[in-house]
């Protein structure tokens, strides 16, 4: 019999034991490897805003308004080519579960800024002209279902009521990154439901400027406008504010990665274990190896190479299931993470945890195996 026979047979021994070791370990890599995809989902979100997009906000934090009549100052500073503006609608489709974005936003001045919306002339003539048209991104589209005409209803939880909407527009992402799960709408809707007068202030407002080399300046000279003043402000590129949604988390990193090694710890203990069970119970086995003449090395590596064996079929179902849940099936968790995929640096990290897992589980019970005496051995030969 080869070397891998004897493996495989030893496998075959307890086979209960060894499916149920290989499905904890599988769990447990999938456990980690979801809890990792989202901390690079979320880390990778900055790639969403670019270095020649300044967002200006409110300063005490991003719930707070900052006043329209900021936005004529905005346009005289030396080196902004653009304003437009946006407010967070939060509104409800169906049920609370179906989360997306939705902004409310300037129309007029809003997509010149972003060349990332690209979509046919015709529907974005339909969805600028008509004042409670609505632009989805495709992704939303898809996942709901929605078709070009059709007619939603949102329910509004800052803004009550229900808001009726007819897609227009449905744009698809003009570079990686960008999202295609959010909802857009005409601000002027809102002015007309509540009145112009109810409108003094917005959420954001994004400034277009024609250097980016200069955004720390532009964004400091905002700033200092505006610093004394009732409603001091915040700027800083887009790229920097979307990473800064992650500080809404708290710390989720240490959080997320201590869950994800407490549950590796644990199977490594569970993996443990099952190789010291094993190897106690082929004592008989490695001392008529021994008495045949195969040395400590032989009985060492057939040791080891179960464990690796058992550590690695669950690595590959964990994340077997990890990428074609994530990756292929698109899995977002009801849209609050978007995006949301296993990365190639996530996938070669489970691996490497993987083969320490194996190591560290099989290596003191291949030792003692490979250093048993023939002699005490022998004795529990029949």
């Amino acid at each position: 019999m080869t070397r891998a026979g004897l493996v495989f047979a030893n496998l075959r021994r307890r086979p209960r034991r060894t499916i149920l070791t290989i499905l904890g370990v599988a769990i447990a890599l999938f456990l980690f490897t979801t809890l990792r995809s989202v901390l690079t989902t979320l880390a990778d979100s900055g790639a969403i805003g670019t270095e020649d997009r300044l967002i200006v906000r409110n300063k005490i934090g991003i719930v707070f308004p900052v006043p329209m009549a900021y936005r004529t100052r905005l346009l005289s500073l030396d080196g902004v080519k653009g304003v437009s503006w946006s407010n967070w609608f939060g509104g409800q489709y169906i049920n609370e579960r179906n989360f997306f974005p939705q902004f409310a936003v300037d129309v007029d001045t809003y997509l010149p800024l972003y060349p990332e919306f690209v979509m046919p002339d015709a529907q974005r003539e339909a969805f600028t002209r008509e004042r409670t048209a609505a632009l989805v991104g495709r992704g939303l589209a898809e996942r709901f279902g929605w078709q070009l005409g059709q007619t939603i209803t949102l329910q509004g939880t800052i803004y009550p009521g229900d808001w009726t909407f007819t897609i227009r527009a449905i744009y698809e992402p003009g570079r990686d990154g960008f999202p295609d799960n959010a909802f857009y709408f005409h601000f002027a809707y809102l002015e007309q439901a509540f009145g112009s007068a109810g409108f003094g202030d917005v959420g954001t407002f994004v400034v277009a400027i024609d250097d980016p080399s200069r955004a720390a300046d532009i964004a400091h000279e905002i700033d200092a406008i505006y610093e004394n003043s009732a409603v001091p402000t915040r700027t800083e590129t887009e790229s920097a504010y979307q990473l800064g949604f992650i500080g809404l988390f708290g710390n989720i990193g240490f959080f997320l990665n201590t869950i994800g090694m407490a549950v590796v710890f644990a199977i490594l203990l569970v993996a443990a274990n099952t190789m010291a069970m094993s190897s106690r119970e082929r004592v008989p086995e490695v001392a008529v190896f021994k008495t045949l003449g195969f040395g400590d090395g032989f009985v060492f590596s057939i040791v080891l190479a179960e464990a690796f064996f058992i550590s690695m079929l669950g690595a590959a179902l964990g994340l077997g299931f990890a990428l074609l849940l994530f990756n292929l099936g698109e899995f977002s968790a009801m849209g609050f993470i978007p995006g949301l995929a296993v990365a190639g640096r996530t996938v070669v990290l489970a691996l490497g945890i993987a083969a320490a897992l194996a190591l560290a589980s099989g290596f003191f019970p291949a030792r003692r195996a490979a250093r048993l005496n023939v002699i005490e051995a022998l004795r529990h030969v029949a």
